[in-house]
């Protein structure tokens, strides 16, 4: 419990400097109920803070009622400490005074708070839960009901602040994206990989030898030829792709493989490492 109210705190600290110190300066937005702050507080020269808070009430009692309490109180504080330090952040002034600057470090600051925020159980803005309950009813992704309020919300900034500041404001929005994505999973991605080979054994004995990796044995049949294959499966990171691509180019070849992506690991006996 404690670990996640520091968790929050330093999230929601991060997201008030990166918008007071970078972005609002500098005319430059964010997406969902954060960006609508931002051009209402311009418009009506009210501190954002009021804004966030009023703003995001409504969909931390959808988020009670449809999430849980325990993201409903998560996201009540991490949105109450946004509120409250972008307001008394408001009159330090700008870290810089450029808006391609600004859009850079003000999207990453921002991103890892906001990344820090979700990985404590809690959320920085509402739409992300309009998001979920939508797409329980409609055909579209979360990803992309998000992506067409921030689209909307960028593109309102063009008439507030003119198009230059929309396309900072983009610029802004997708490094935010990025990293908010490398603060939940880490640097160290993690791929899964499947070989279709008839030197299954040989590969996998390379694989556990020299990665130092768990290896599974599938037992698979081509739908064309009708012949049974054996698939080589394993988890690995990142870092170890080129060495996975090597061992198998050295002991087969003519083997099928395909690397993908894993958004999270859990149990078994996969650990990272360094490649040796």
């Amino acid at each position: 419990m404690v670990s996640r109210g520091i968790g929050l705190l330093v999230g929601g600290a991060l997201v008030a400097a990166g918008l007071e110190d970078f972005l609002i300066p500098n005319h430059v937005i964010d997406g969902g109920i954060t960006g609508i702050s931002i051009i209402c507080s311009h418009l009506f020269g009210i501190p954002i803070g009021a804004f966030l808070f009023v703003l995001n009430l409504p969909f931390l009692f959808i988020g009670y009622r449809q999430v849980g309490k325990t993201f409903a109180l998560s996201t009540l504080f991490a949105i109450t400490l946004i509120s409250i330090l972008a307001t008394v952040m408001g009159g330090i002034g700008p870290a810089t005074k450029d808006p391609l600057l600004a859009s850079v470090f003000g999207g990453i600051i921002v991103g890892i708070g906001v990344g820090l925020i979700i990985r404590n159980g809690g959320s920085s803005d509402g739409t992300e839960v309009v998001a979920v309950l939508l797409n329980e009813k409609t055909p579209w992704s979360v990803g992309e009901i998000v992506m067409f309020f921030n689209v909307f919300i960028l593109g309102s900034a063009g008439f507030v602040f003119g198009w230059n500041h929309a396309m900072y404001s983009l610029i802004a929005y997708f490094i935010g994206f990025k990293t908010i994505d490398i603060t939940l999973t880490g640097f160290e991605e993690t791929k899964s990989i499947w070989v279709i080979t008839d030197r299954h054994e040989e590969i996998g004995e390379a694989i556990i030898q020299r990665l130092g990796r768990g290896v599974t044995y599938l037992n698979g049949q081509g739908a064309f030829t009708g012949e049974s294959r054996q698939v080589v499966f394993s988890v690995i990171s990142r870092l170890e792709e080129a060495k996975l691509k090597s061992i198998v180019e050295e002991k087969d070849p003519s083997a099928f493989l395909a690397i993908g992506p894993i958004a999270e690991v859990r149990g078994g006996r996969f650990k990272k490492h360094s490649v040796h």
